[in-house]
């Protein structure tokens, strides 16, 4: 007991001595911080004051540059203003003398047209005097004399204009003739076509007449179903042993023919059978138009042709035009026209594809309205054909005024293939009617005696009275035949115009 109460106070002094240390070395530890802490303040004060003196440094170095640098400008544009403004004294200065240069040059023009109006005065009245003088000593107005001056000038004017076409015409025509006449019978030579008559009508001969009874069948059955399915007309009247078949479109008329020939091979007609024969006779034709339309472009050497293209230059070969075959007709113009071309500098390929599809709007002239160049020309364009051929097929019966050399050439092959001897043929009602035409054109002209068509048609003379037209206008009366005939006929090839006159002086010896 006595050794606690010895060791509770000493453990309690230990306690508050070891207390008491721990605060003094406490403080001892924060003021050592607190030094620290102060010394790495002023370190960093003096950084920051280190560092804000260098940027006060820089800002003033940059300051004093920025200063030259405004003070260089400034100088700069005081001495560009002073340079302008002595460039705008200079113009001002120039500008002045110049005004005074228009003034005293606007006063001397003031001065001429004083002096041109005086004298201008001064000539209206001489001219006026004059004109008094002469009316007096002519005793003619001044309207008068003019109309004597102009009258006179007129006729100069129009002989010196006759005898310089006359001599033109002349000398065009024969280099013109020369050369046409060389580079057509060139191309002729070069080029051989067939032809052929074939009417619109197609002519089935029977092996009897009692096969006419047949055909039409009871109450006219088979004749109707025939007609139903083909779209023809059946003609059986009292010619013997003859069936007559009009379309005027070919294809249908073939596909008739063909039909209602292997009908009567077959001697079974009733409506079956006609619409089976009818059947494979329209496949048979369409086989025939497909390698026709081929064929036809591989010997102009045309290839990728659009199958509607096809189709058209196939149907060609059962369209005639006065008798013409269109298809041959067609491939004889693609020659023609690649000759021609070739011969003249021109694009023989592309000639020959105009020549060969100018005419494919025939195929369906009788479906569409309108004339057949513009027909196929459309067509054309919507199956893929280049645009150059298309303007050929429009242009060559000139709907389209032509461009291009190839149309030309074109046009004057079409011409050149329908007027052919034997090419075409004409009724004989056409025939007069036309000559009839040209020689009434010739006849309604004043001056003329009589006119004459000649040559079927090729040539027409015309021959004037000579003491009304003088050979001056007989020159004139020929181109205005040829202007006529060009407006109001529709003709193949061309026709030549021949005025005759003839002036005869008898005397009597006594």
């Amino acid at each position: 007991m006595d050794n606690l109460v010895v060791v509770v106070p000493i453990v309690i002094a230990l306690l508050v001595l070891g207390l008491v240390g721990g605060y003094i070395v406490q403080i001892w530890v924060a003021r050592r911080q607190a030094s620290a802490v102060a010394l790495d303040l002023e370190s960093e004060l003096e950084r920051v004051e280190v560092k804000q003196r260098n940027l006060i440094e820089d800002a003033r170095a940059q300051a004093g540059q920025f200063r030259e640098e405004v003070e260089r400008e400034i100088r700069e544009q005081r001495g560009e203003a002073r340079r302008r403004d002595r460039r705008l004294q200079k113009r001002e200065e120039s500008a002045d003398r110049r005004a005074e240069a228009f003034d005293r040059r606007e006063e001397e023009l003031r001065k001429r047209e004083s002096n041109i109006d005086r004298r201008r005065n001064q000539l209206d009245a001489a001219q006026k005097e004059h004109l008094e003088v002469l009316e007096r000593v002519s005793q003619m107005t001044r309207d008068d004399a003019r109309d004597i001056l102009l009258g006179q000038i007129e006729d100069e004017s129009a002989e010196r204009f006759a005898q310089i076409i006359r001599e033109s015409d002349t000398k065009a025509k024969a280099e013109a003739d020369h050369r046409a006449r060389w580079l057509v019978g060139m191309a002729l030579q070069r080029v051989s076509a067939d032809h052929s008559s074939v009417s619109t009508v197609s002519m089935i001969p029977l092996p009897s007449d009692d096969m006419k009874g047949r055909i039409i069948g009871r109450e006219g059955r088979n004749i109707r179903a025939l007609e139903a399915a083909t779209g023809v007309d059946l003609i059986i009247d009292d010619t013997p042993e003859t069936v007559v078949i009009s379309c005027f479109d070919p294809v249908r008329r073939e596909v008739a023919r063909t039909a209602l020939t292997r009908l009567i091979e077959d001697g079974r007609i009733h409506p079956t059978r006609i619409e089976e024969h009818v059947t494979k006779a329209r496949k048979e034709i369409n086989a025939i138009i497909r390698a026709e339309g081929e064929r036809a472009a591989m010997d102009i050497g045309v290839s990728k042709l659009h199958p509607e293209i096809i189709q058209l230059l196939g149907r060609l070969r059962y369209r005639q035009s006065y008798g013409q075959n269109v298809l041959n007709h067609s491939l004889e113009v693609a020659f023609l026209a690649a000759t021609m071309a070739a011969e003249m500098g021109g694009d023989a390929n592309l000639s020959r594809f105009g020549g060969l599809l100018h005419d494919c709007g025939k195929a369906i002239d009788h479906e569409v309205e309108g004339p057949h160049a513009l027909i196929g020309a459309e067509r054309c364009r919507r199956f893929g054909v280049p645009e150059a051929v298309a303007h050929i097929v429009e242009a060559h019966h000139f709907e389209v005024e032509p461009t291009t050399f190839e149309a030309f050439a074109v046009a004057a092959a079409d011409a050149i293939s329908a007027a052919r001897p034997g090419a075409r043929r004409e009724t004989v009602e056409l025939f007069v009617r036309r000559l009839e035409e040209l020689e009434d054109i010739a006849n309604s002209f004043p001056g003329v005696e009589r006119s004459y068509a000649i040559q079927a048609g090729r040539e027409v003379r015309v021959a004037v009275k000579p003491d009304e037209l003088d050979e001056l206008g007989a020159l004139r009366l020929s181109r205005d035949v040829v202007t006529r005939i060009q407006e109001t006929m529709t003709y193949p090839g061309q026709i030549k115009v021949t005025v005759i006159r003839e002036t005869r002086t008898v005397g009597t010896a006594r």
